[in-house]
């Protein structure tokens, strides 16, 4: 649990210092603080249960990361096991990144944490979070949650100021750093993903678009490089440390989306998102599109996916972008 104790709201001041030439926007800083160590020859390598690929267990990190047109480019999100996308206020969207495979030298830029993280966040056991801050009337629940809670206040080495962007939207983290400040958080476990060949069927898809009210993605299928780039609001995506974003498998799962009784500072409802329940996905995976339920009976269990025919509804190896929308649409 976490500790009890005043949190700071996500607009207070917070003084973080470091030598951002080694934070942000550096091609240099692409690689990895903690890298797998060699196995012995002979023992069985042990594999993601969130991207199916081979990696040895480490530490769960979700991080809040700012998604307005002046957060980006982002850092670090190429090295996210799982990419969560949800709404927030005035219909516009922000990501909750979680890392455990690889942990990239810095990632951001962070914001503040909302009430759907905590629900979301219980199916990984005891995770650590990684944000800007919270409305107080926010902080008793995340303080009661299952997991580590980590803003500056609580890490101050572990985040960094890039002076060259506007704030509030230059903010960073340094996930080894936070994890040194959170020992405890649990290592990744199965939350319910299955990773093999595709079923057969679904639809040939060249692209596909998901609106919020106020915001837009785009997944175009790459053959040459075998996965879905991301496109924001019309823009292409790219990462300061890795190039274009894009990933194997994209998930739009259709969720409820209801107001919450919180409210930002100008008044706006802030959205709450429900994942725990059941509901219609569409499964993006080799240029097809696939049908899909979802099904998560309680909070802290993981969430399964399945075909019309009640199958497990298999991922590709690689990174996960998993799209919270309510009734999500094609767009031009």
């Amino acid at each position: 649990m976490g500790a009890n104790r005043a949190r700071r709201p996500a607009g207070a001041a917070v003084a973080v210092t470091a030598c951002l030439a080694l934070a942000v926007g550096l091609v240099g800083c692409s690689g990895s603080e903690r890298q797998a160590a060699p196995r012995p020859a002979g023992t069985q390598q042990s594999v993601s249960p969130f991207t199916g690929l081979p990696a040895r267990p480490g530490p769960v990190l979700a991080v809040k990361i700012d998604n307005v047109e002046p957060a980006r480019p982002h850092t670090g999100l190429g090295s996210a096991d799982i990419v969560y996308v949800e709404q927030v206020e005035a219909g516009q969207s922000r990501i909750l990144a979680v890392f455990s495979s690889q942990q990239p030298k810095t990632v951001g830029p962070v914001r503040s944490a909302r009430e759907s993280d905590l629900e979301l966040l219980r199916q990984f056991g005891r995770p650590a979070l990684a944000y800007s801050g919270s409305q107080s009337a926010l902080a008793p629940l995340i303080d009661a949650a299952p997991l580590h809670p980590l803003e500056p206040s609580d890490a101050p080495r572990a985040f960094v100021r890039d002076q060259r962007r506007p704030a509030p939207h230059n903010l960073y983290l340094r996930p080894a750093a936070a994890l040194d400040a959170a020992p405890e958080t649990d290592e990744a476990k199965d939350i319910g993903f299955r990773f093999g060949a595709a079923p057969a069927g679904g639809e040939p898809v060249k692209t596909h678009s998901v609106r919020f009210p106020a915001a837009r993605f785009t997944f175009t299928w790459s053959q040459s490089g075998k996965e879905w780039r991301v496109a924001m609001d019309g823009v292409a995506s790219r990462t300061t440390d890795g190039g274009p974003l894009g990933a194997p498998t994209v998930v739009i799962q259709d969720v409820e989306v209801r107001p919450s009784e919180f409210r930002d500072r100008w008044g706006s409802v802030s959205p709450y998102t429900e994942t725990v329940g059941s509901g219609q996905a569409l499964v993006l995976r080799d240029g097809r599109a696939h049908e899909a339920r979802w099904n998560r009976p309680a909070a802290d269990r993981g969430t399964t996916y399945t075909t019309p025919s009640g199958e497990p509804m298999n991922f590709a190896p690689g990174q996960v972008w998993v799209v919270l929308a309510d009734r999500p649409t094609i767009a031009p």
